[in-house]
């Protein structure tokens, strides 16, 4: 019998872990959210939406914060809760991932650092603030990382 003897992933680069590290903290802190969500309910959501409308002398009936503050509802809470939760489990499955040093979780870091491009490109064109530079900054570099991975991955298997 030709038994290959068992061979561990090599360990992930200290710059996967890096971001895997990154990754972590952004799934954990859904996870809380979704947690705070779920325990607290929609009651001090809206106290939090009339005490902004309140402190910045805004309109309570127009405009987007007093849209928020009626669109809070259990029903609402439930579905955020539910968004921030999926979105923390696969913040953390990648984490995992790029910390092993899997192909899948430097695509799906990849992909999702992407998607997040446009949107911070227009930010920075609407709002050419620091954040909005160090945010696109970061997220070129986390594109860069994982495709500079991928990249390598694909000539070692040619």
């Amino acid at each position: 019998m030709n038994a290959e003897p068992y061979s561990p992933d090599p360990p992930a680069p200290p710059v996967l872990q890096v971001v895997a590290m990154v990754e972590a903290a952004k799934g954990l802190m859904a996870l809380l959210a979704a947690s705070g969500l779920e325990l607290l309910g929609p009651a001090p959501l809206r106290r939090g939406v009339e005490m902004l409308i309140a402190r910045f002398q805004l309109d309570p009936q127009q405009g987007a914060m007093a849209w928020l503050g009626r669109a809070i509802n259990p029903d609402s809470v439930h579905i955020a809760a539910a968004i921030a939760l999926v979105y923390g489990g696969m913040r953390v499955a990648e984490s995992w991932g790029l910390w092993r040093g899997k192909a899948w979780a430097s695509w799906l870091g990849c992909i999702g650092a992407a998607l997040y491009l446009p949107f911070d490109l227009y930010a920075l064109v609407a709002h050419p603030v620091w954040l909005s530079v160090a945010v696109l900054g970061i997220n070129l570099l986390v594109v860069w990382v994982l495709g500079r991975d991928l990249y390598a991955r694909r000539r070692e298997r040619a």
